[in-house]
């Protein structure tokens, strides 16, 4: 069959609209039709040139939800008219991290740029004019249908909106994680997050529900920090500087507990501008991606290694998606997670470099392109 997809031919370069073969799903692999698909930053590396596909052309997208519409031979625990939610990282189940409780770090996730099949590097289930075509994270969610593995499934129950539902494919459990399982938040700890998209949104409300006393967000755009404040953000602050004030105010000058890197294009100096912000024995955590590479920035030594201060990366949150992502549905269908509030802008698939547009021109929380 075929499928219309956004495809990058070129990095940097725009996405294309393209019309592409699908093969049909072979084992443990579903075709889903999808029905909603998140505009994350993440994608827009890989058309900036920050990040370099492993393949090309590439169908971006990696945050989605759909409904199965047809399951591969000796494919058990799917049916036709399951309604999934996909895991940008896959879980295998069985490598030394997913049986230590560390899914995101599952060993399929090396293969997460490639654009190639996780369990069978090489192969793809797309192409155009004989060429194949990779899966940005195995998925390629900006895709009318996607055959993809099941490693990357989440059944959902029917009744929540594919809208609200895909973000916890990525944004909700990367944020939200970040704090809750990166950062450790405790109750009545000082957190500041710093970059109120997607990402940060969901780390307020992560240090939020781990009992934070107060939640500090910083970001240049007034409509964000207005959104962060309406989640429960406690302060908000155009500057981190303003905001690590604030955070010494509140600790005796000692410093926030935790500062949370959720930008969208992570530089040295945001690492270095975020661990100066957190007391002795503090933790930094660093979210959002930037260049493969950082050439500046600034950071304290001396503070790192004399206070005892603690640089923390935070993969997807460091979640293990087939519990963290039910566990946040039932959060938001009992009424503790918002989800509905953060979807700012629907785009159809035509218009999806000016859903990017707007992501980078700071108008969105998420955007979400809809397939109905």
């Amino acid at each position: 069959m075929t499928t219309r997809s956004a495809v990058l031919t070129t990095s940097p370069g725009r996405y294309e609209i393209l019309t592409l073969d699908q093969d049909p799903p072979r084992r443990n692999e579903v075709r889903v039709r999808m029905h909603a698909a998140g505009v994350c930053h993440s994608d827009d590396h890989f058309a900036s040139g920050d990040q370099s596909p492993g393949i090309l052309p590439i169908v971006g997208g990696h945050e989605g939800a759909g409904v199965i519409e047809a399951v591969g031979p000796y494919t058990s625990g799917y049916a036709v008219g399951d309604h999934v939610v996909f895991s940008f990282l896959p879980v295998c189940g069985r490598c030394k991290w997913c049986s230590i409780g560390l899914q995101n770090l599952c060993n399929l996730g090396q293969h997460l740029g490639t654009g190639t099949r996780f369990e069978d590097p090489g192969t793809f289930r797309l192409s155009h004019a004989g060429t194949p075509v990779g899966q940005l994270a195995g998925l390629g969610t900006f895709s009318e249908h996607v055959v993809v593995s099941t490693s990357s499934v989440v059944k959902i129950a029917g009744s929540i909106p594919f809208t609200s539902a895909c973000l916890t494919g990525c944004s909700v459990g990367t944020g939200w994680g970040a704090s809750v399982n990166s950062a450790e938040v405790k109750a009545g700890d000082v957190v500041i997050v710093m970059g109120i998209g997607g990402i940060g949104i969901n780390a307020v409300q992560g240090a939020l529900h781990a009992g934070a006393s107060a939640v500090i967000a910083v970001d240049p755009v007034a409509f964000k920090r207005e959104a962060a404040t309406k989640i429960g953000a406690t302060d908000t602050y155009a500057d981190i500087s303003d905001a690590a004030d604030r955070a010494r105010a509140l600790t005796d000058g000692q410093g926030a507990d935790a500062a949370l890197v959720t930008v969208g294009v992570t530089t040295g100096k945001n690492i270095g501008d975020a661990l100066n912000a957190v007391r002795k024995g503090g933790t930094c955590v660093a979210v959002g991606l930037g260049k493969s590479h950082v050439d500046e920035g600034d950071i304290d030594l001396h503070q790192l290694i004399l206070h005892q201060k603690r640089l923390q990366g935070s993969l997807f949150g460091a979640s293990s998606p087939l519990a963290d992502i039910p566990r946040q549905l039932d959060l938001y269908q009992r009424g503790y997670l918002q989800l509905d509030e953060l979807v700012t802008r629907s785009y159809c698939l035509e218009d999806i470099n000016n859903a990017f547009d707007d992501m980078k021109a700071g108008l969105n929380l998420r955007g979400v392109i809809v397939f109905d």
